[in-house]
């Protein structure tokens, strides 16, 4: 290490956290003695200096440190040259970028002799800084690597460096053919990757079974390394042709949830493979009902007859996930052991993913399942008591013991906002508020079978204290209860209208009776105003007035902005039932309606049905509805 006097002030430099004064005593830890302190050090250097491939501006004055640790430190040698590799071809900005480089440049040539060392991780390790260097750097290396290709006697690492050469060297790769028939695996694979790279669409049958064959033949872990631009996982490269990755699923390559999410109308072609390969694991057997949810209805009987002897196993768990893969496949017995799994596990989360399943399949058939819910309010958690929202017969039997929740939590720590768009409270509360906010959707949702104890309770929970969020839920509930709005237009007048979503979508759900408050709705329809947000307020004029010359453009332009990801409902809805679209809308949703892959997703929709199939549909009813505006958008908004 440097003198003192040449030490840089590392003090004045940066890393992923800030100032980096902490990097030299994580470099003196890394020369101690005991394993376990230096792989403490070894994880917050990786990630200081190389932060979800991030470097700055510490990273490259590391790097002669890291270079003398890697080479006579006590331990961690392959972890330090994959940090070095990381380092070499990490992300920022481009003085940082390029001094990283340079710094690993000019370590490089006292590491290099690692590259014959006994162990196969350095070997791998070196093999890799050499790549991240990039052409530049590593063409004068390349007789190294060829040299390495024929000498080295690990598999895995003579397919990586296979993998480096293809990366490094130029010209059309022909001797990567010669490797195709190659005695071991990881190198036919590494071979039919790089070509699978470079090949164009329909990739060629015969090269994907290379591939297929090769993994099949040693399956692993997927390659971690950061391999540089423009290497392509053999995976990844699959899924862009999903005939081709059915076919790799064929041979053993585990790319069936992989295709599914990636492409429309799979499902029943993979499903034999996902059959195959499920393990009696809850998340397995979730994902599978993801999956069920879309299959026709002669492929469901293979997934009841697959999971239903894992019913009767141990664990609420794993038998929520069962019931909720049954519920997707229609199973017969679903509603009723799913009547029987609320009564015993009421405050579960999984509990309401079965019950959610079993709502979405068989709508007023699972009353019974309501009923259950009902009958444990007592136990029940936030999300489960909304579904009764869904049965108002289950819902009208427990007006008392709803209100009863609703004034536990008046006052109770603020549920939020997110609570008050009704999205997902997380496992039971009581101080949340989010059984409070739950139970006013339910009563709101009764409308005047609420009235008198729920609607005492709504009232005193918008009169009340706490979060502006549940008073403004609770008065617009009551309104739809008691039928008279001067309660839901004096709370949400007295709430900053800041243009903040729930706030906007209550003064909505008043309908014509929230007229009086427009003047503070409409100046967020100006344009200039955030697109969501001035969609939103469209939202709300429309309902409340039922105008459309002012509000079928940013309902439009909201819906445009949104179609690849969540936030569409709204917009979609209000425009087919408005029957008018904006010409500037068309081609996003005819390509929502009509593409074969996927246009939609949302993170958060769980082991729910794809949520790429409702905005399919969803496209397609609005496109036949609607008349297309030719007249030019009114404003970029």
């Amino acid at each position: 290490m440097e003198t003192e006097e040449e030490q840089p002030d590392w003090g004045r430099l940066t890393h992923a956290y800030g100032p980096a004064d902490d990097i030299p005593g994580l470099l003196r830890a890394m020369e101690s003695a005991d394993a376990g302190v230096r792989e403490g050090a070894m994880d917050e250097l990786v990630s200081a200096l190389c932060h979800q491939g991030d470097v700055h501006d510490a990273s490259a004055h590391a790097v002669p440190h890291l270079a003398r640790l890697a080479l006579d430190g006590p331990g961690h040698r392959p972890e330090l040259l994959w940090l070095l590799g990381g380092i070499a071809g990490g992300a920022g900005t481009p003085a940082e970028r390029t001094a990283a480089r340079r710094a690993t440049a000019l370590a490089l040539p006292s590491l290099l002799h690692l590259a014959h060392d006994p162990a196969a991780p350095v070997r791998d390790a070196v093999l890799l800084l050499i790549t991240a260097l990039g052409r530049p750097y590593a063409l004068p290396l390349l007789p190294l690597l060829r040299a390495r290709l024929d000498a080295e006697p690990d598999p895995a690492v003579r397919g990586r460096v296979v993998t480096a050469l293809a990366l490094l060297e130029a010209g059309d790769g022909g001797w990567r053919h010669g490797l195709l028939t190659d005695p071991e695996p990881r190198v036919r694979l590494a071979a039919a990757e790089d070509l699978l790279r470079t090949a164009g669409l329909p990739l060629p049958a015969g090269l994907v079974d290379v591939a297929a064959r090769a993994y099949a033949a040693d399956p692993h872990a997927r390659d971690g390394a950061a391999w540089p631009h423009p290497h392509r996982p053999f995976t990844d490269r699959l899924l862009a042709d999903p005939d081709a990755a059915v076919r790799a699923v064929a041979h053993g390559v585990p790319l069936a949830h992989e295709i599914t999410e990636r492409w429309r109308d799979r499902e029943a072609e993979v499903l034999p493979w996902v059959l195959r390969d499920l393990r009696c694991a809850a998340w397995e057997v979730y994902r599978l009902a993801r999956l069920t949810a879309a299959l026709p209805p002669p492929c469901r009987a293979a997934v009841r007859e697959r999971v239903r002897p894992w019913l009767a196993a141990d664990g609420p768990e794993l038998r929520a996930a069962v019931l909720t893969a049954l519920a997707r496949a229609r199973a017969p017995e679903a509603v009723g052991e799913t009547a029987r799994l609320v009564l015993a596990e009421p405050a579960a989360y999984s509990t309401v993913r079965a019950v959610t399943a079993v709502a979405d399949v068989y709508g007023a058939a699972a009353l019974p399942v309501a009923r259950a819910v009902a009958g444990r309010l007592d136990a029940a958690s936030a999300p489960l008591v909304e579904v009764l929202t869904r049965y108002p017969e289950a819902a009208a039997a427990v007006v008392d013991p709803l209100a009863a929740l609703v004034r536990r939590h008046v006052g109770a720590r603020p549920a939020g906002p997110a609570a008050a768009e009704g999205r997902d409270f997380g496992p039971a509360d009581e101080d949340t508020g989010a059984h409070a906010v739950a139970a006013v959707a339910v009563l709101g949702a009764l409308g005047a079978a609420a009235a008198g104890t729920g609607e005492r309770a709504l009232s005193a929970a918008a009169r009340g204290g706490g979060d502006g969020a549940l008073r403004v839920r609770a008065a617009v509930a009551h309104h739809r209860v008691a039928g008279d709005p001067r309660l839901a237009l004096s709370v949400l007048g007295r709430e900053p209208a800041d243009g903040s979503s729930w706030w906007l979508a209550s003064a909505g759900r008043l309908g014509p009776a929230g007229a009086p408050l427009l003047p503070l709705v409409e100046p967020w329809l100006a344009p200039g105003t955030p697109k969501v947000t001035r969609g939103e307020a469209a939202l709300a004029v429309r309902r409340i007035t039922g105008r459309t010359e002012d509000t079928v453009e940013p309902l439009a332009r909201w819906l445009a902005g949104a179609v690849t990801g969540r936030g569409w409902e709204a917009p979609m809805a209000a425009l087919t039932e408005i029957g008018l679209l904006p010409r500037f809308a068309v081609p996003a949703l005819r390509r929502a309606a009509g593409s074969a892959r996927r246009v939609g997703s949302d993170p958060f929709a769980g082991d729910a049905p794809h949520p790429d199939y409702a905005l399919r549909a969803a496209a397609r009813r609005l496109l036949a509805a609607a008349a297309v505006l030719s007249e030019p958008p009114l404003s970029e908004g």
